[in-house]
């Protein structure tokens, strides 16, 4: 099996979990009572929060103890605590500002995951370039990239099938429909319980 094979499949993962986080969080999405929102955008992601808890320490101290690791993070392992905790901040604020974004566009993912999916990969770029020379040298190549990747990212959130909106009512079926149900309620108003009627 090749080196490269092991990370691909794993990357490939990161990017079936994350694209079925977007449309996953949506079921979230508060219904309107009174045009009001049942519920904030942070409900939902407290228990975000509960799972990341869960499966970063869970998964992690079992995934040490069977690599052999220990379990220090002082002295020369303080490293592992800073930078790890500065990644997680920065995934659970990307969580966040995602959790919003679906919450505030009533759930749709089609218009926030190619933005978040195009974004990081341009983002990752741009740190990569800036943390190791400053840009000098890098290929033109990369600039046109993340212009195509730009494109892509509109291509996609515009031509990707939408459900079809529900049909308004006019304003003569609504009278129609209150008219038949005033209707219904005089006539079992008019009709004799059983009980009367003995």
């Amino acid at each position: 099996m090749s080196k490269m094979l092991i990370p691909i499949l794993f990357a490939l993962g990161t990017a079936i979990f994350w694209g079925c986080y977007g449309p996953t969080i949506g079921n979230a999405q508060a219904p309107r009572v009174d045009g009001q929102p049942l519920w904030s955008p942070f409900k939902p992601y407290v228990f975000i929060g509960i799972a990341y808890l869960v499966i970063a320490i869970i998964g992690g101290l079992l995934m040490m103890k069977v690599k052999g690791d220990t379990f220090s993070f002082a002295g020369d392992h303080f490293a592992t605590a800073k930078w790890g905790f500065l990644a997680g901040t920065l995934g659970a604020a990307g969580a966040l500002c995602l959790t919003t974004a679906m919450m505030t566009s009533r759930g749709n993912a089609l218009l926030v995951m190619p933005i978040v999916f195009g974004g990081a990969v341009s983002v990752t770029a741009i740190v990569s370039v800036l943390r190791l020379h400053g840009g000098a040298g890098t290929s033109p190549l990369l600039w046109v990239g993340m212009a195509l990747t730009v494109a892509g990212v509109v291509t996609v959130a515009m031509n990707t099938p939408h459900g079809h909106a529900a049909t308004p009512k006019s304003p003569d079926q609504t009278k129609v429909e209150a008219a038949d149900a005033t209707a219904d309620e005089a006539e079992s108003a008019e009709t004799p319980s059983t009980e009367s009627a003995t």
